[in-house]
């Protein structure tokens, strides 16, 4: 299986984050990229396919705050990282400022994601790796594996969020209609729900979103990826949320994803994009499932099981020492069943 990241994704490094009333150590670290390199055996670097691919989904005026933030944050004499303290409650008048921190507001839905001096450029080139891999399954292979980091699933179209920038499974699906397969299917298997995905798809019915994961009442998004919600206007019936308890192991988790994938079976998609996330497992220290290592290669196979042209986009993953392997039992699903 052909596998894609760019060497300026470690780059973006923030140092802190503010998690549970205090500031902590990033966890969305450089060592995420490395530990999965080496247990995947590394990866080529991806062509540089530009900014329209981005703006197909992003704003044009948020994709330019995240190239422009760390200066404007700078420039207003502040040290470190860009994070956000303030944000506008729903409803309130959507005014045009330009302040760093009002922007920060408007363009963030949480403060666990600090806009760095490199995020931009990893960013870009996380979502190159993902163009890069779905341009080579679009070209006749049967899956590819982008290691996309910073991850995207929480990024909407014009807002970042959950360690996530630009929404990079987004960008695929879209690149895979922009080429012209009719319809695309998402299936997101992290441990929190994608809400990024879900709010840049909401209204279409060409892009099938589909998501097993924590269950929101409890856990991070909270305020997305509840069962009842089923998409909007053009994309009533598209979305499809499949939340889990804690402590759900292989067997729930593989029922929820055959629901899935009978789902999208069912929509008739031309192109899968997987979001997938190793912070199932049952070590990770942010998250409550109970997956094991050997688990990843059995939920792999059944979704390569389903037939349909493939593109791997990582998102999360937080236990360093268990990644690498995580992701590499993954991918030999894939591989074993080719």
């Amino acid at each position: 299986m052909k596998r894609f990241f760019a060497p300026a994704q470690l780059g973006h490094a923030p140092a802190r984050e503010l998690h549970n009333g205090g500031f902590t150590a990033y966890a969305e670290t450089p060592a995420r990229a490395d530990a999965i390199l080496r247990a995947t055996g590394g990866a080529e670097q991806p062509e540089d396919r530009g900014g329209a691919a981005i703006v197909a989904v992003h704003d044009a005026d948020y994709v330019r705050f995240l190239k422009d933030a760390p200066a404007m944050w700078a420039a207003a004499g502040r040290p470190g990282d860009a994070i956000p303290y303030v944000f506008p409650v729903v409803g309130r008048r959507p005014l045009k400022l330009d302040r760093i921190d009002a922007l920060m507001g408007r363009y963030s839905f949480d403060a666990t994601t600090p806009i760095a001096r490199e995020t931009w450029t990893g960013a870009y080139w996380s979502a190159q790796s993902a163009l890069a891999a779905t341009h080579v399954v679009l070209e006749g292979e049967r899956a590819a594996f982008a290691l996309c980091r910073p991850p995207g699933h929480h990024a909407g179209r014009d807002y970042c969020g959950g360690y996530c920038h630009l929404n990079v499974a987004a960008i695929a699906a879209q690149a895979g209609r922009d080429a012209g397969v009719a319809r695309v299917a998402i299936l997101d298997i992290d441990y929190h729900h994608g809400n990024g995905t879900q709010d840049i798809f909401w209204e279409r019915s060409d892009v099938f979103y589909a998501s097993v994961h924590a269950d929101p009442a409890s856990d991070y998004p909270f305020y997305w990826g509840h069962a009842d919600e089923s998409g909007e206007g053009d994309g009533a019936g598209a979305t499809l949320n499949l939340p889990l308890p804690h402590g759900a192991t292989l067997a729930a988790f593989r029922a929820a994803q055959a629901e899935a994938l009978a789902a999208i079976a069912r929509f008739g998609a031309g192109l899968l994009v997987v979001s997938f996330g190793a912070d199932t497992w049952e070590g990770d220290p942010i998250s409550h499932f109970a997956l094991k290592t050997a688990d990843y290669a059995v939920l792999a196979a059944d979704i390569a099981a389903a037939g349909l042209p493939t593109v791997i986009v990582m998102e999360g993953g937080y236990a360093v020492d268990a990644l690498g392997a995580n992701v590499a039992g993954f991918l030999s699903g894939f591989d074993a069943e080719g």
